[in-house]
């Protein structure tokens, strides 16, 4: 072959991949369903942690827009603050957007924030556990004794759950929903370590606490059963938010520019949590993992009922259910 020849040849690859990739990046950023229900929430109480911003902000607004008394649950309260002005200046009754404080990776602040809730609320119809935290460079153990993203992530919303169900109970059907990740696929919790003080690595803890969620919904959905009570959990995608900070990779000279070309916005990471919270087919399905509005598949590891039940067991002792 001749030089040009070969220069056609590569030119041609070079091209076919450049249109491959774009595909590519165009459907990863626009093949994202949005949530079709028409579902109304008059008369609704939501409570949806993590709510100052992100999928939780975004999720927090669809339900208010459907009539439903939402309160965001943050551990900022300034911050949620700012979020509910945010969401009532588009909506039409703004009093229906409360914020209450509560930090998930602290036991004491749980207990309060549901001690204040059930004085202060009639009715709990939707519990969207969405706050969390993930990619801490380094092992932080709270004052409960905890690892802090085991705590953020699972152990608070399982206390805050366990304390909430009697009210969801008295206004079933009701449902809990519990925003997990595919990073759980990399997940297998050691119940000999679950403080991490033998070794700590923040790609294993996070996947650790994603799995935990799956784990904790699937043993709810089973001990609600019969109850009107429902319990899901799900995949967002991967957004571009800054609940990744962490991981340091962002920081990265044109990571952070490159990798918007794949990542959801956070309107469309809200749709499956908003879809889980309202959708007139899922009002008796339980223990359920979805993704992109859709029931998906778990990974082997997620099915493990013994595992699933011990770290039930084994969350009631720490957190002073027990």
């Amino acid at each position: 072959m001749t030089f040009l020849e070969i220069a056609g040849v590569v030119f041609s690859i070079l091209l076919l991949g450049i249109v491959v990739f774009l595909g590519v990046v165009l459907y990863m950023k626009f093949s994202s369903p949005m949530c079709q229900s028409k579902a109304r929430l008059d008369g609704e109480t939501v409570v949806v942690t993590g709510a100052n911003t992100g999928i939780g902000k975004i999720a927090a607004e669809d339900l208010a827009k459907r009539g439903a008394r939402v309160i965001l649950a943050c551990r900022n309260v300034n911050k949620g603050r700012e979020a509910a002005d945010d969401i009532i200046s588009r909506l039409d009754n703004g009093r229906n957007v409360k914020v209450m404080e509560v930090d998930l990776s602290s036991l004491t602040s749980v207990r309060k924030f549901v001690e204040k809730f059930l004085k202060e609320e009639d009715r709990l119809d939707i519990l969207l556990n969405n706050a969390g935290c993930g990619w801490l460079p380094e092992r932080v153990i709270t004052k409960d004794g905890l690892e802090l993203t085991m705590a953020s992530n699972h152990y608070g919303h399982f206390l805050l759950t366990n304390l909430l169900l009697d009210r969801l109970k008295s206004c079933a059907p009701s449902r809990v929903v519990n925003v997990s990740s595919v990073a759980h696929k990399w997940g297998k919790i050691d119940f000999d370590d679950l403080a991490y003080e033998k070794s700590y690595q923040r790609l294993k803890v996070y996947p650790d606490s994603k799995l935990a969620n799956i784990y904790f919904t699937k043993e709810l959905a089973k001990r609600l059963k019969g109850t009107g009570v429902t319990a899901n959990t799900l995949h967002p995608g991967t957004i571009n938010s800054d609940f990744g900070r962490h991981a340091g990779l962002t920081k990265l000279p044109g990571v952070a520019g490159f990798s918007q070309l794949f990542l959801k916005t956070t309107v469309q990471g809200a749709q499956t949590s908003i879809y889980c919270c309202v959708a007139e087919e899922l009002e008796t399905v339980s223990g359920k993992y979805f993704s992109d509005c859709k029931e998906k598949k778990c990974s082997g590891e997620a099915y493990d009922e013994d595992a699933a039940e011990t770290l039930w067991d084994v969350s009631e002792t720490l957190v002073g259910l027990k």
